[in-house]
């Protein structure tokens, strides 16, 4: 009767071995799907926030009252052509609409970070400011890099796009390490 006990206590043994070995693959599945998942959203997520800073542009760039606001200007002396006015104010919102919906969804679904404190919140907004102007370095740098190197219009648009992916996935990095603190998953 002896060996049949050690025959179940060994057999219960290879089971628990088993499923602890299942459960550990199940786990890095399931790891790597969440990876995926959050891979997905970052990218649906600049997507939209690109195109929302495009359609601000386009939207200010045809509303804005340009005349009105130029001419006071001139009065005051402040010599500004109303188009190149006009072309300013319309990036300048089209960023700010972009960082602030990029903020929300990458803080709420990329990084899962709840509200602190109004001090922790304003150095969170400081350095995801600080790594997206990086970021548009990077983008630029890399556009303005192919287009001189190459000359055509088909390698600086390359080039934007190696530059987005190189300085998206750096402020990705550089979001979770600082801004956030690795409260994201990682991107296996």
């Amino acid at each position: 009767m002896g060996g049949g006990g050690d025959r179940r206590n060994h057999a219960r043994r290879r089971g628990l071995e088993f499923a602890a070995m299942l459960a550990a693959q199940i786990s890095q599945i399931s790891a790597r799907a969440r990876s995926n998942v959050i891979f997905v959203r970052y990218v649906l997520f600049a997507i939209l926030a690109g195109l929302m800073n495009l359609l601000t542009q386009a939207i200010v760039f045809h509303m804005a009252p340009a005349p009105i606001i130029v001419g006071g200007l001139d009065r005051l002396g402040l010599r500004i052509n109303s188009f190149d006015f006009v072309l300013a104010i319309s990036i300048l919102a089209g960023t700010g609409v972009g960082f602030i919906i990029k903020y929300v969804l990458d803080k709420r679904w990329i990084f899962f970070d709840d509200y602190d404190n109004p001090a922790d919140e304003a150095r969170k907004i400081c350095l995801y400011g600080f790594f997206s102007v990086g970021m548009t370095f990077i983008f630029w740098g890399s556009e303005i890099a192919f287009l001189a190197i190459f000359g055509t219009s088909a390698a600086k648009y390359i080039g934007a796009v190696i530059g987005l992916v190189i300085g998206n996935f750096a402020k990705y990095l550089l979001d979770r390490a600082y801004t956030f603190k690795l409260r994201a998953e990682t991107w296996n």
